[in-house]
């Protein structure tokens, strides 16, 4: 242990912070600047929406048949377009995602892979699968009133030709005709399509994607008209939806809005259920199960047509099977009703009933919170083929126990997890609605991180897949070539779950709990909600929003989390321990004479095997100095002590009879993204403190920084980011002294058969109990 007088202390402290190398050419502080759009009247500095923003509006009147016996879909609508922009506009882009089945696909040229001596049925009807006959079918587009207009299909966008231009606050007309086979989801993949139940010979369908939707046209892009090849997802503007949906007459439908002929639809009880579930506390079943398999067993030749409405939505989705078992009831939303409903069939059942509306209350009550309140008068999750996908006010999520009714914890899990995050979705992006097909991280990573609130909100210690800081780090420490910044365009992200999921949710977490703190991020974060509802906002909107309202300056955090790849890779190189040299010769000569005489192993060898000295054979010849005693302390030490302590201030006697510790800590960032310092201090006595310094403390060395920390008591153990907060990549250097990191390892045989899940486990137990 160093120890120096307190005057020489204050200059190797001063010494230590001068020393810092300023690094103005590579500082990780600089301002954003050009790497955000110039703000204009459209979009201001501060992330709120200009004085002069402007978006379109898109209106649809829809009528779509469901022929059950062919799978397929036949269409026709009337879109009402109005233009709200400055600009005179010429044609209008529709999106005709249904295209990315057509054997002609982009999607199937472009896609990369390999074939194995060994594969599955299902693998190899996935490689040839472009025998499917997908795709729209357009048989018509006209003028509302009829007169043919010209149009150009571009693979999964059409350009209609307009017959004359669209001036600024004027509105167009226009109708299409299709139709197209629906894809069977399990053989196909995508985020629409049929699953088949070979046992009673039925379907269930999950349609999305499903119409001509109009593009979006704004003040950053004009025209968001890239291709739809299956990763980006949706860019729409919001409109007014009436769709009437005619489907067999025993089928039960799910759709976006609100149903508007549910007399002409629903039986008497069912209309009846509806009623009770008004005002009780836990779901109403308003399709028994008894009901839906009864249905199961016939095959009526009559229709019925289902009619929906809903107001200021970006899209409408949809979903139809004679399966459907039907739960609901209302939750209270700052003082208004909403409806939280699930349809599953019985193949979801117990843990559908048991849950899914539950989730979908949990999910609307927590999102609020945190975002703005609810708007729309109900949230639907529906159990089919689609693992998770969302639209407007429904979602279709996955989770079916096995045949047995028993179900494994990851699945329950999962399917909490997927019904929180669908849902979610209402608020990413259905209603601060960004650009899906630019920037996936502006939907899928701001409601990753509101769905691990509203896990951790749904029980203490949820299994979180993420959020958590630790479990970004495998992603984080993948091989450069395999990585690409958040801020990369939907079709070009690598790693796809973790680049858009994972990294922003597992960002914002770290914003507001290490960097913002709760307080100000959630002000900040529930502001950029409240600014951006039902508005189309970009990167630039978020990020000045939550500097804006916080006070925080975060352009460091923008680039290196976002802009960036690089790792948190933050190392305790090294402490150097001080104390006070006192002067006092009782304090300080028994000291320097533990340190000038340190135990040896030769010495405690010859204790025990060295019989005798020649001194102790001989004592004649010793000398003076063979009984002084350097460290001794003398009169004449302890007047000079006294003398220099009278010499002293009251302030400077309290220093150093203070007997306080000094460390001085070496950080080094070797991996590149800067992070704020948070040491925990386990002092001797088996206490322990933690001290948290910002990210600025790099602001004049991105790489190397000193740190002084004074203590009463001796520290034995430092370690930095003690409980995983900011995603550091090595921990093994983060302690000092370093401190070894435990595993373990394991014997196994090969395993044949899979394991039963703990529920059955259990039942098997009972059984043999019962024998």
């Amino acid at each position: 242990m160093k120890r120096i007088f307190i005057w020489i202390f204050a200059l190797v402290v001063f010494k230590a912070v001068a020393q810092q190398e300023y690094q103005p050419a590579n500082s990780k502080f600089e301002q954003l600047g050009t790497m955000l759009p110039t703000p204009n009247s459209y979009r201001s500095a501060s992330g709120v929406p200009g004085p002069d923003y402007w978006q379109q509006k898109a209106d649809y009147d829809i009528k779509v048949e469901l022929n059950d016996e062919k799978q397929h879909i036949t269409g026709s609508e009337v879109i009402t377009y109005t233009n709200f922009s400055p600009d005179e506009l010429t044609y209008l882009w529709v999106q005709l995602d249904q295209n990315l089945f057509s054997k002609d696909s982009d999607t199937y040229k472009t896609e990369t892979g390999t074939l194995s001596e060994s594969m599955s049925f299902d693998k190899l009807n996935f490689v040839t699968r472009e025998a499917f006959d997908g795709g729209y079918k357009i048989t018509s587009v006209r003028e509302k009133s009829g007169g043919k207009l010209k149009y150009t299909i571009n693979k999964t966008m059409m350009r209609v030709d307009l017959p004359k231009p669209l001036k600024p606050n004027s509105t167009f007309s226009f109708a299409i005709d299709w139709n197209y086979n629906i894809n069977d989801q399990k053989k196909l993949g995508g985020r629409t399509g049929f699953e088949y139940f070979p046992k009673d010979k039925n379907y269930l369908y999950e349609i999305a994607q499903w119409f001509p939707r109009m593009a979006v046209y704004d003040d950053v892009y004009g025209w968001q008209h890239k291709q739809f090849l299956g990763q980006g997802e949706f860019a729409l503007p919001f409109g007014d939806y009436k769709v009437a949906i005619t489907v067999p007459s025993d089928h039960i439908v799910a759709a976006t809005g609100e149903l508007q002929n549910s007399a002409q639809v629903l039986s008497k009880a069912q209309l009846s259920r509806i009623e009770k579930a008004k005002n009780s506390k836990d779901p109403v079943v308003i399709v028994t199960q008894a009901e839906a398999e009864q249905a199961e067993k016939g095959k009526p030749t009559g229709k019925k047509t289902w009619i929906y409405a809903a107001k200021n939505v970006r899209d409408f989705a949809w979903a139809s099977s004679r399966k459907f078992i039907w739960d609901a009831k209302q939750v209270n939303i700052a003082g208004k009703k909403v409806w939280a409903m699930s349809y599953y069939p019985k193949e979801g059942n117990p843990l559908w009933g048991q849950y899914s509306t539950r989730v979908v209350e949990h999910t609307l009550r927590v999102y609020s919170e945190h975002t703005i309140d609810y708007p729309y008068p109900v949230a639907i999750s529906v159990h089919g083929p689609v693992f998770g996908m969302e639209y407007p006010m429904i979602c279709f999520n996955g989770g079916r126990p096995e045949s047995d009714g028993t179900y494994s914890e990851q699945t329950k899990y999962a399917m909490i997890s997927v019904i929180i995050h669908e849902v979610g979705h209402n608020f990413f992006p259905m209603i601060v609605n960004s650009d899906e097909r630019q920037w996936s991280w502006m939907d899928e990573g701001l409601n990753s991180f509101c769905q691990f609130l509203a896990e951790q909100e749904w029980q203490r210690n949820y299994p979180s897949r993420r959020g958590e800081p630790y479990k970004i780090v495998p992603y984080m420490k993948s091989a450069p070539s395999a990585l690409v910044p958040i801020m990369t365009n939907s079709e070009q992200i690598m790693q796809f779950g973790a680049n858009a999921y994972g990294k922003p949710a597992t960002g914002l977490n770290i914003l507001r709990e290490t960097i913002m703190g709760r307080e100000l991020f959630d002000y900040a974060f529930k502001e950029y909600a409240r600014r951006w509802a039902f508005k189309h906002p970009h990167p630039a909107d978020f990020f000045r929003t939550m500097e804006d309202a916080s006070s925080v300056d975060l352009d460091w955090f923008w680039r290196g989390w976002f802009y960036s790849t690089n790792p948190v890779e933050i190392s305790l190189e090294d402490v150097q321990s001080y104390t006070i040299n006192t002067r006092n010769p009782e304090v300080e000569k028994p000291l320097a004479k533990a340190s000038a005489n340190p135990k040896t192993y030769s010495q405690m060898q010859n204790e025990k095997m060295l019989d005798s000295t020649l001194l102790e054979k001989n004592p004649s010849i010793a000398d003076f100095y063979n009984s002084y005693d350097p460290n001794q302390v003398t009169a004449e030490d302890k007047a000079r002590y006294e003398k220099y302590y009278n010499s002293l201030t009251a302030e400077e006697k309290a220093l150093v009879d203070s007997g306080l510790n000094f460390y001085v800590l070496n950080f080094k960032n070797n991996g590149g993204l800067i992070m704020p310092l948070i040491i925990k201090m386990d002092f001797a006595d088996g206490t322990d403190q933690v001290v948290r310094i910002p990210a600025e403390v790099w602001r004049l060395n991105n790489t190397q920084v000193n740190k002084v920390i004074f203590t009463e008591k001796p520290v034995i153990q430092f370690t930095l980011d003690p409980y995983l907060e900011t995603a550091d990549i090595d921990t093994e250097n983060n302690s000092f002294p370093r401190k070894p990191s435990p595993s373990r390892f394991q014997l196994f045989k090969q395993q044949q058969v899979a394991p039963k899940n703990p529920m059955q486990q259990k039942e098997a137990a009972g059984q043999m109990n019962r024998k």
